[in-house]
Protein backbone atom coordinates (compact mmCIF):
# COMPACT_ATOMS: atom_id res chain seq x y z
CA UNK A 1 0.00 0.00 0.00
CA UNK A 2 1.55 3.62 -0.89
CA UNK A 3 2.14 6.25 1.49
CA UNK A 4 -0.86 8.00 0.23
CA UNK A 5 -3.50 5.53 0.26
CA UNK A 6 -2.90 4.39 3.55
CA UNK A 7 -4.10 7.52 5.08
CA UNK A 8 -7.48 6.81 3.08
CA UNK A 9 -7.54 3.39 3.81
CA UNK A 10 -7.41 4.34 7.85
CA UNK A 11 -9.88 7.41 7.49
CA UNK A 12 -12.43 4.39 5.91
CA UNK A 13 -11.94 2.25 9.07
CA UNK A 14 -12.46 4.77 10.97
CA UNK A 15 -15.57 6.05 9.32
CA UNK A 16 -16.74 2.30 9.72
CA UNK A 17 -16.54 2.16 13.51
CA UNK A 18 -18.38 5.77 13.44
CA UNK A 19 -21.09 4.71 11.64
CA UNK A 20 -21.27 1.52 14.04
CA UNK A 21 -21.34 3.45 16.85
CA UNK A 22 -24.31 5.23 15.97
CA UNK A 23 -25.96 1.50 14.73
CA UNK A 24 -25.48 0.89 18.22
CA UNK A 25 -26.45 4.08 20.06
CA UNK A 26 -29.66 4.05 17.77
CA UNK A 27 -30.62 0.95 18.74
CA UNK A 28 -29.74 1.39 22.32
CA UNK A 29 -31.91 4.26 22.18
CA UNK A 30 -35.34 3.20 20.25
CA UNK A 31 -35.03 0.20 22.15
CA UNK A 32 -35.50 1.72 25.44
CA UNK A 33 -38.99 1.56 27.02
CA UNK A 34 -39.45 5.37 27.25
CA UNK A 35 -38.91 5.44 23.22
CA UNK A 36 -41.84 2.87 23.13
CA UNK A 37 -44.28 4.70 25.12
CA UNK A 38 -43.47 8.02 23.26
CA UNK A 39 -44.07 6.21 19.99
CA UNK A 40 -47.53 4.99 21.29
CA UNK A 41 -48.55 8.32 22.45
CA UNK A 42 -47.92 10.03 19.58
CA UNK A 43 -49.12 7.34 17.32
CA UNK A 44 -52.47 8.28 18.97
CA UNK A 45 -53.14 11.58 17.71
CA UNK A 46 -54.08 12.48 14.43
CA UNK A 47 -53.19 15.25 12.08
CA UNK A 48 -55.01 18.61 11.81
CA UNK A 49 -55.85 20.14 8.72
CA UNK A 50 -54.66 23.60 8.45
CA UNK A 51 -58.13 25.16 9.28
CA UNK A 52 -58.39 23.26 12.27
CA UNK A 53 -54.81 24.08 13.55
CA UNK A 54 -55.33 27.96 12.76
CA UNK A 55 -58.86 27.23 15.15
CA UNK A 56 -57.15 25.45 18.15
CA UNK A 57 -54.37 28.08 17.95
CA UNK A 58 -56.45 31.21 18.32
CA UNK A 59 -58.65 29.70 20.93
CA UNK A 60 -55.69 28.52 22.88
CA UNK A 61 -54.16 32.20 22.66
CA UNK A 62 -57.53 33.81 24.08
CA UNK A 63 -57.43 30.54 27.03
CA UNK A 64 -53.65 32.67 27.70
CA UNK A 65 -55.07 35.62 27.54
CA UNK A 66 -57.62 35.04 29.88
CA UNK A 67 -55.33 33.27 32.31
CA UNK A 68 -56.34 29.63 31.72
CA UNK A 69 -53.32 28.19 30.29
CA UNK A 70 -49.55 28.60 30.96
CA UNK A 71 -48.36 28.53 27.57
CA UNK A 72 -49.51 31.43 24.54
CA UNK A 73 -48.81 27.71 21.85
CA UNK A 74 -50.94 24.72 22.01
CA UNK A 75 -48.51 21.56 22.42
CA UNK A 76 -50.54 18.53 22.36
CA UNK A 77 -54.14 18.42 21.51
CA UNK A 78 -56.90 15.55 21.97
CA UNK A 79 -60.50 14.76 22.32
CA UNK A 80 -61.83 14.22 25.63
CA UNK A 81 -61.87 10.33 25.44
CA UNK A 82 -58.40 10.08 24.09
CA UNK A 83 -56.91 11.54 26.92
CA UNK A 84 -58.67 9.60 29.43
CA UNK A 85 -57.09 6.27 26.89
CA UNK A 86 -53.74 8.04 27.35
CA UNK A 87 -54.28 8.36 31.64
CA UNK A 88 -55.58 12.09 31.59
CA UNK A 89 -58.26 13.16 32.08
CA UNK A 90 -59.85 17.16 31.48
CA UNK A 91 -59.24 19.55 34.49
CA UNK A 92 -62.31 21.12 35.74
CA UNK A 93 -63.59 24.59 34.47
CA UNK A 94 -61.31 24.31 31.12
CA UNK A 95 -63.37 25.03 28.39
CA UNK A 96 -62.61 22.73 24.90
CA UNK A 97 -61.39 24.07 21.25
CA UNK A 98 -64.11 23.97 18.74
CA UNK A 99 -62.80 22.56 15.50
CA UNK A 100 -64.90 20.50 12.51
CA UNK A 101 -64.55 17.02 12.41
CA UNK A 102 -64.75 15.08 9.29
CA UNK A 103 -68.04 13.25 8.98
CA UNK A 104 -67.93 9.86 6.05
CA UNK A 105 -69.80 7.19 4.86
CA UNK A 106 -69.54 4.36 3.32
CA UNK A 107 -69.95 3.96 -0.40
CA UNK A 108 -69.79 0.54 -2.64
CA UNK A 109 -69.94 -0.10 -6.32
CA UNK A 110 -69.78 -3.00 -8.73
CA UNK A 111 -67.96 -0.60 -11.44
CA UNK A 112 -65.86 1.78 -9.45
CA UNK A 113 -64.99 3.22 -12.83
CA UNK A 114 -68.23 4.72 -13.48
CA UNK A 115 -69.12 7.56 -10.37
CA UNK A 116 -72.95 7.15 -11.07
CA UNK A 117 -73.13 3.56 -10.05
CA UNK A 118 -71.46 4.33 -6.37
CA UNK A 119 -74.22 3.73 -3.55
CA UNK A 120 -74.27 4.86 0.22
CA UNK A 121 -74.61 2.21 2.27
CA UNK A 122 -77.03 2.48 5.57
CA UNK A 123 -75.21 1.80 8.91
CA UNK A 124 -74.63 -2.03 8.95
CA UNK A 125 -75.18 -2.53 5.37
CA UNK A 126 -73.17 -5.11 3.54
CA UNK A 127 -71.76 -4.72 0.18
CA UNK A 128 -73.16 -7.12 -2.68
CA UNK A 129 -70.73 -9.60 -4.00
CA UNK A 130 -68.05 -8.24 -6.06
CA UNK A 131 -68.56 -4.54 -5.20
CA UNK A 132 -65.76 -2.73 -4.29
CA UNK A 133 -66.18 -0.02 -0.63
CA UNK A 134 -64.55 3.53 -0.77
CA UNK A 135 -65.46 5.95 2.48
CA UNK A 136 -66.07 9.21 1.41
CA UNK A 137 -66.36 12.54 3.07
CA UNK A 138 -69.87 13.77 3.25
CA UNK A 139 -69.17 16.70 5.56
CA UNK A 140 -68.57 18.23 8.90
CA UNK A 141 -69.70 18.18 12.87
CA UNK A 142 -68.45 20.13 15.65
CA UNK A 143 -66.54 18.77 17.98
CA UNK A 144 -64.06 19.73 20.79
CA UNK A 145 -60.04 19.01 22.00
CA UNK A 146 -57.99 20.29 24.77
CA UNK A 147 -54.50 20.91 25.14
CA UNK A 148 -52.10 18.71 27.10
CA UNK A 149 -51.61 22.02 29.61
CA UNK A 150 -55.80 21.85 29.81
CA UNK A 151 -55.37 17.83 31.41
CA UNK A 152 -53.77 15.99 34.89
CA UNK A 153 -53.07 12.80 35.18
CA UNK A 154 -50.10 10.12 33.89
CA UNK A 155 -47.35 12.18 32.77
CA UNK A 156 -46.41 12.41 28.82
CA UNK A 157 -44.02 10.85 28.06
CA UNK A 158 -41.74 12.62 26.08
CA UNK A 159 -39.73 12.00 22.83
CA UNK A 160 -35.90 12.62 22.79
CA UNK A 161 -35.04 15.79 21.77
CA UNK A 162 -31.24 17.01 19.85
CA UNK A 163 -29.43 19.29 22.42
CA UNK A 164 -27.79 22.45 20.42
CA UNK A 165 -23.55 21.97 20.16
CA UNK A 166 -21.57 24.67 22.01
CA UNK A 167 -18.54 26.21 21.83
CA UNK A 168 -16.28 26.69 18.68
CA UNK A 169 -15.79 25.04 15.72
CA UNK A 170 -12.82 23.35 14.26
CA UNK A 171 -10.13 26.12 13.00
CA UNK A 172 -11.37 26.78 9.18
CA UNK A 173 -13.87 23.90 8.89
CA UNK A 174 -17.12 26.25 8.35
CA UNK A 175 -14.88 27.98 5.30
CA UNK A 176 -13.91 24.30 3.96
CA UNK A 177 -17.06 23.20 3.82
CA UNK A 178 -18.56 26.40 2.43
CA UNK A 179 -16.26 26.31 -0.23
CA UNK A 180 -17.65 23.00 -1.73
CA UNK A 181 -21.08 23.88 -1.31
CA UNK A 182 -20.80 27.19 -3.57
CA UNK A 183 -18.31 25.22 -5.51
CA UNK A 184 -21.45 23.19 -6.44
CA UNK A 185 -23.28 25.88 -7.66
CA UNK A 186 -25.44 26.75 -4.55
CA UNK A 187 -25.75 30.10 -2.92
CA UNK A 188 -24.79 30.28 0.76
CA UNK A 189 -27.47 32.72 3.28
CA UNK A 190 -26.57 33.18 6.50
CA UNK A 191 -30.29 34.32 8.44
CA UNK A 192 -30.80 35.47 11.79
CA UNK A 193 -32.94 32.70 13.26
CA UNK A 194 -34.48 29.68 12.71
CA UNK A 195 -37.99 31.65 12.39
CA UNK A 196 -36.40 32.90 9.14
CA UNK A 197 -36.43 29.10 7.53
CA UNK A 198 -39.70 27.76 8.93
CA UNK A 199 -38.05 26.98 12.30
CA UNK A 200 -34.65 24.86 11.18
CA UNK A 201 -31.13 25.29 12.16
CA UNK A 202 -30.37 25.04 8.49
CA UNK A 203 -32.21 24.33 4.89
CA UNK A 204 -31.06 23.51 1.26
CA UNK A 205 -33.61 24.86 -1.18
CA UNK A 206 -32.57 22.83 -4.81
CA UNK A 207 -35.38 25.11 -6.58
CA UNK A 208 -33.55 28.36 -5.46
CA UNK A 209 -29.98 26.38 -5.28
CA UNK A 210 -29.54 27.97 -2.09
CA UNK A 211 -28.31 26.93 1.60
CA UNK A 212 -29.60 27.98 4.81
CA UNK A 213 -27.50 27.93 7.86
CA UNK A 214 -28.96 30.09 11.24
CA UNK A 215 -26.28 32.27 12.61
CA UNK A 216 -27.90 32.48 16.16
CA UNK A 217 -26.45 29.36 17.46
CA UNK A 218 -23.07 28.48 18.58
CA UNK A 219 -19.85 28.05 16.07
CA UNK A 220 -20.32 24.53 16.57
CA UNK A 221 -23.49 24.39 15.94
CA UNK A 222 -23.41 25.80 12.50
CA UNK A 223 -20.66 23.95 11.37
CA UNK A 224 -22.66 20.95 11.82
CA UNK A 225 -25.55 22.03 10.39
CA UNK A 226 -23.49 23.05 7.51
CA UNK A 227 -22.02 20.05 7.33
CA UNK A 228 -25.43 18.43 7.47
CA UNK A 229 -26.88 20.79 4.18
CA UNK A 230 -23.78 19.77 2.37
CA UNK A 231 -24.98 16.21 3.12
CA UNK A 232 -27.90 16.82 1.00
CA UNK A 233 -26.88 19.06 -1.64
CA UNK A 234 -24.95 15.86 -2.51
CA UNK A 235 -26.79 13.44 -2.18
CA UNK A 236 -30.38 14.65 -2.69
CA UNK A 237 -30.50 17.00 -5.21
CA UNK A 238 -33.08 15.73 -8.00
CA UNK A 239 -31.33 14.44 -11.19
CA UNK A 240 -32.75 14.88 -14.05
CA UNK A 241 -32.74 11.97 -16.61
CA UNK A 242 -30.59 9.55 -14.46
CA UNK A 243 -31.35 6.37 -13.37
CA UNK A 244 -30.83 6.19 -9.34
CA UNK A 245 -30.00 3.54 -7.14
CA UNK A 246 -33.31 2.16 -5.24
CA UNK A 247 -32.01 3.57 -2.01
CA UNK A 248 -31.23 7.16 -3.64
CA UNK A 249 -34.75 7.30 -5.40
CA UNK A 250 -35.70 6.35 -1.62
CA UNK A 251 -33.91 9.04 0.06
CA UNK A 252 -35.42 11.41 -2.53
CA UNK A 253 -39.14 10.26 -2.07
CA UNK A 254 -38.83 10.02 1.84
CA UNK A 255 -37.56 12.90 4.24
CA UNK A 256 -36.26 10.28 7.09
CA UNK A 257 -34.00 8.68 5.06
CA UNK A 258 -32.26 11.76 3.38
CA UNK A 259 -32.17 13.34 6.85
CA UNK A 260 -30.88 10.10 8.68
CA UNK A 261 -28.26 10.39 5.45
CA UNK A 262 -27.34 14.16 6.10
CA UNK A 263 -27.30 14.02 9.70
CA UNK A 264 -24.84 10.87 9.86
CA UNK A 265 -22.83 12.79 6.87
CA UNK A 266 -22.44 15.94 9.95
CA UNK A 267 -21.25 13.41 12.55
CA UNK A 268 -18.67 12.18 10.76
CA UNK A 269 -17.28 15.27 9.41
CA UNK A 270 -17.49 16.48 12.71
CA UNK A 271 -15.54 13.33 14.40
CA UNK A 272 -12.87 13.79 11.70
CA UNK A 273 -12.04 17.09 13.10
CA UNK A 274 -12.27 16.17 16.63
CA UNK A 275 -16.45 17.63 16.93
CA UNK A 276 -18.63 15.44 19.13
CA UNK A 277 -22.10 16.09 17.53
CA UNK A 278 -23.87 13.15 19.61
CA UNK A 279 -26.06 14.47 21.40
CA UNK A 280 -27.79 16.16 18.83
CA UNK A 281 -27.19 13.74 16.24
CA UNK A 282 -28.35 10.35 17.90
CA UNK A 283 -31.76 11.83 19.00
CA UNK A 284 -32.40 13.03 15.61
CA UNK A 285 -31.14 10.55 13.59
CA UNK A 286 -33.32 8.13 15.76
CA UNK A 287 -36.47 9.62 15.13
CA UNK A 288 -36.39 10.65 11.29
CA UNK A 289 -35.18 6.83 11.21
CA UNK A 290 -38.45 5.72 12.94
CA UNK A 291 -40.56 7.33 10.23
CA UNK A 292 -39.46 5.37 7.21
CA UNK A 293 -42.34 2.33 6.84
CA UNK A 294 -41.36 -0.78 7.07
CA UNK A 295 -37.93 -0.69 8.65
CA UNK A 296 -36.59 -0.57 11.80
CA UNK A 297 -34.74 2.53 12.70
CA UNK A 298 -31.45 0.43 13.43
CA UNK A 299 -31.81 -1.17 9.40
CA UNK A 300 -32.32 2.45 8.12
CA UNK A 301 -29.06 3.63 9.86
CA UNK A 302 -27.29 0.72 8.44
CA UNK A 303 -29.13 0.82 5.05
CA UNK A 304 -27.43 4.03 4.31
CA UNK A 305 -23.54 3.18 5.57
CA UNK A 306 -22.38 2.97 2.40
CA UNK A 307 -23.64 5.78 0.41
CA UNK A 308 -22.50 8.27 4.32
CA UNK A 309 -19.47 6.60 4.41
CA UNK A 310 -18.62 7.46 0.59
CA UNK A 311 -20.15 11.10 0.57
CA UNK A 312 -17.98 11.94 4.02
CA UNK A 313 -14.48 10.94 2.58
CA UNK A 314 -15.28 12.80 -0.74
CA UNK A 315 -16.14 16.08 1.46
CA UNK A 316 -12.81 14.87 4.11
CA UNK A 317 -10.79 14.60 1.01
CA UNK A 318 -11.57 18.02 -0.18
CA UNK A 319 -10.62 19.84 2.99
CA UNK A 320 -7.09 20.98 4.01
CA UNK A 321 -8.02 21.13 7.76
CA UNK A 322 -6.32 19.76 10.30
CA UNK A 323 -8.01 16.69 11.33
CA UNK A 324 -7.55 14.12 14.29
CA UNK A 325 -4.82 11.59 14.26
CA UNK A 326 -4.94 8.88 10.79
CA UNK A 327 -3.48 6.13 12.80
CA UNK A 328 0.43 7.66 12.59
CA UNK A 329 2.32 8.37 16.16
CA UNK A 330 2.49 11.84 16.80
CA UNK A 331 5.70 13.65 15.79
CA UNK A 332 6.32 10.94 13.10
CA UNK A 333 7.68 13.01 10.21
CA UNK A 334 6.69 11.46 7.02
CA UNK A 335 8.89 13.72 4.96
CA UNK A 336 12.16 13.20 6.72
CA UNK A 337 11.00 9.22 6.99
CA UNK A 338 10.72 9.37 2.87
CA UNK A 339 13.73 11.00 1.82
CA UNK A 340 15.53 8.98 3.82
CA UNK A 341 14.12 6.02 2.40
CA UNK A 342 14.80 7.85 -1.36
CA UNK A 343 11.00 8.33 -1.93
CA UNK A 344 9.46 11.77 -2.77
CA UNK A 345 6.15 12.77 -0.64
CA UNK A 346 3.13 11.74 -2.87
CA UNK A 347 1.66 15.12 -3.43
CA UNK A 348 -2.58 15.23 -2.54
CA UNK A 349 -3.53 18.60 -3.11
CA UNK A 350 -2.70 22.17 -2.43
CA UNK A 351 -3.93 24.74 0.43
CA UNK A 352 -5.95 27.59 0.23
CA UNK A 353 -2.54 30.01 -0.27
CA UNK A 354 -1.39 27.89 -2.79
CA UNK A 355 1.19 25.71 -0.97
CA UNK A 356 1.44 22.57 -1.79
CA UNK A 357 0.34 19.88 0.63
CA UNK A 358 2.04 16.91 0.57
CA UNK A 359 1.88 13.30 2.40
Amino acid sequence: MTTQARPRATREEKLEALQQQLSESVAALVTGEDWKRALTFAARFRSRSFNNTMLIYVQHYSAFDEGRVPEPTPTYVAGFQQWLSLGRHVEKGQHGYGILAPVTARFASANPSDEASWRRLSRGEKPGFGEIVKSRLIGLKPTHVWDVSQTAGEPVPEMPRPNLLRGQAPAGLWDGLADQITALGFELRLVSSAATIGGANGLTDFLAREVSVRMDMDDAAQVKTLAHELGHVLLHAPRANVISTDLAADATLHRGIAEVEAESIALMVGAAHGLDTSSYTVPYVSTWAASVAGKTPVEVVQSTAERVRTSALGILDKLDTPKVGDGNPPGLDRDALSHRAGVAPAIIGTRRDGSVLGL
